[in-house]
């Protein structure tokens, strides 16, 4: 099994990083491959709604990142995990710009896969982080994964959530629990297969 975590902080091996490494830590240690990816710090384009990747299956834009994402995905991950660093109570804007493309145009790819969102923050604000990052999730038919708290640590300056113990075992957790979920997924698909699914109905709220 393999699960591929995304870094969307632009400092190299700061917090959000030492985060991710303690739940890809544990995640190696229970047999699962990982590999993060960081979104680092150039400027990222975002989704423009041209709707293309409808047709080309990707999107229009072409970048290195995206890239990479979409063909692990293509490979066939079995869990995503999603680090952020809190900005104003809310995800990196670079991150956001990057997942929106990814989950529009790759969201097929992406069902029944267990995911969570990792947050980090000086003081506040990380679970209004989490519930952003998880609503690219749950309408992607994707389970999330739980720990034993919020998925937040806490540190300000790069290196500072060595000290969290709570938040450090808090990732250790969720490694365990995601684990066991994905697992879990690939019996349950061997034995009774996929949830049917139903034809899209999209309605638009117009008269």
């Amino acid at each position: 099994m393999k699960v591929l975590l995304i870094n969307g902080s632009p400092r190299k091996g700061g917090n959000t990083h030492i985060a991710l490494s303690e739940v890809a830590k544990t995640l190696n240690e229970n047999g699962v491959e990982t590999e993060i990816v960081s979104i680092g710090a150039k400027a990222m384009q975002g989704c423009i709604a041209c709707n293309r990747c409808r047709e080309l299956e990707r999107c229009v834009f072409q970048d290195e990142l995206y890239d990479r994402i979409r063909k692990q995905l293509e490979d066939g991950i079995d869990g995503l995990i999603v680090g952020s660093p809190t900005y104003y109570a809310g995800p990196n804007g670079s991150l956001c710009a990057l997942l929106d493309r990814v989950f529009y145009s790759s969201s097929d790819l992406m069902k029944y896969k267990p995911a969570a969102a990792v947050t980090v923050c000086r003081r506040g604000g990380a679970s209004a982080t989490l519930d952003r990052l998880n609503k690219y999730f749950t309408i992607s038919g994707m389970p999330v994964a739980s720990s034993q708290y919020w998925n937040s640590i806490h540190g300000r300056m790069p290196g500072e959530s060595e000290q969290d113990g709570e938040g450090k075992q808090t990732m250790r957790t969720l490694a365990r629990n995601m684990t066991f979920l994905m697992k879990s997924i690939a019996l349950g698909k061997e034995q009774f297969g996929l949830p049917e699914r139903e034809e899209r109905i999209a309605t638009h709220f117009i008269r």
